[in-house]
């Protein structure tokens, strides 16, 4: 068994599958998308030579998830997906029906023929030296795999003493509904990255009150986040990857800009933040100081994990946790490349990584002969 808690089956030769192609991509997200879109460009056709497989019911992503009130004039950083730009959009409308509706055009200007629902439940060594992708659609075995599964499937839910008395309620920020929902309510924040500062200062003006914890103390930033700082930020967690270390987000090391909304929380009480509690209570949250503080909500704006337990056969992480990588490349085996994992986990990462992983299956295929 994994450190995820994911039952591990032996490595071996798998049965036939229903379909050969050439590469598999995992995943209709940005990553996934971009790197279809670079496939195409270079000559594989879809449901011929490549398939993409989305585990979502309709295009869009992880957007297709995110809560009303975020805006698309509240997104920081989208970068339209390549050969074709998002234009026109109103940034009054949820992110969650623009960027669907992008998607979805998208999949159809470049006939992407992106096969869904699908969920891929394990990748394994397959027959003739190929990768088999088992799924609840069939299986596929595959020269070259494209995983492009981000992060939202994976929330991460800390552990604290006393949390299974807690009479309130606990959500993630994958379950967000909304600041309405919180009206009346004493609600604490867990959690030191956007997310975080984001829903506080939706549910401050509706919540009977709001505490915000954070492990360590916040960094904001002033200034622009310029291209030099943000080469600069996807280098450190590139480095960690590269060591075989499970990626943090580009933002935890970039620390959160500084801009008007986040200097007028600060001003007005609403991002004081607070040293992480010792424990829960049945009614709220407590530390080793004595101090209490009586909560209906808790909101753990805790983060997320790669979602790559179905690669556990391929036996592809390393004792630190995480999936070695150079470039998009997985160094255990070169069949594999990870878009969206760590360095490229934001939208115009996404875009780079998937032409560089499909530069790189190319030359792959190209030079390993098919096996009969």
């Amino acid at each position: 068994m994994n450190d995820t808690g994911v039952q591990e089956r032996e490595v071996g030769t798998a049965e036939a599958a229903d379909v050969d192609v050439d590469v598999v991509v995992i995943g209709a997200g940005q990553a996934g998308l971009s790197s279809a879109y670079h496939l195409r460009r270079t000559g594989f056709e879809p449901g011929r030579d490549f398939v993409v497989l989305d585990h979502a019911p309709r295009p869009g992503g992880a957007w297709q998830f995110r809560w009303p009130s975020l805006t698309y004039g509240k997104v920081h950083g989208m970068h339209s997906l390549p050969g074709m730009e998002l234009t026109d959009a109103d940034p009054a409308r949820p992110s969650s029906e623009v960027i669907a509706e992008y998607f979805d055009a998208y999949e159809r200007e470049f006939e992407l023929r992106v096969s869904r629902p699908v969920d891929v439940r394990a990748v394994r060594e397959g027959p003739s030296g190929r990768l088999l992708v088992e799924s609840s659609a069939g299986s596929w075995a595959t020269r070259a795999l494209i995983n492009a599964t981000g992060t939202w499937d994976r929330p991460f839910w800390p552990r604290y003493r006393g949390q299974e008395t807690f009479r309130g309620r606990q959500l993630h920020t994958a379950q967000y509904p909304g600041p309405q929902e919180f009206a009346g309510l004493r609600v604490v924040v867990v959690g030191g990255g956007a997310s975080a500062t984001q829903h506080l200062m939706e549910i401050a003006p509706y919540a009977a009150d709001t505490t915000w914890v954070t492990r360590r103390p916040p960094v904001f930033r002033e200034g622009p986040f310029n291209e030099e700082f943000g080469r600069e930020a996807v280098a450190l967690v590139e480095e960690r990857v590269r060591q075989g270390l499970p990626p943090k987000s580009v933002v935890s090391v970039t620390g959160l800009p500084l801009n008007d909304a986040i200097q007028q929380a600060l001003r007005d009480g609403v991002l004081d933040r607070q040293p992480m509690f010792d424990r829960i209570t049945p009614d709220g949250v407590a530390w080793e100081d004595g101090r209490h503080v009586d909560a209906d909500v808790i909101l753990w704006a805790t983060g997320f994990r790669a979602a790559i337990d179905h690669l556990a056969p391929l036996r592809l992480r390393e004792a630190g946790g995480g999936i070695r990588v150079e470039g998009t490349r997985a160094v255990a085996d070169p069949r594999v490349h990870l878009v969206g994992y760590g360095p490229s986990a934001s939208t115009i990462g996404a875009n780079r990584a998937g032409r560089a992983a499909v530069r790189d299956i190319r030359r792959l295929l190209a030079e390993a002969p098919v096996a009969a």
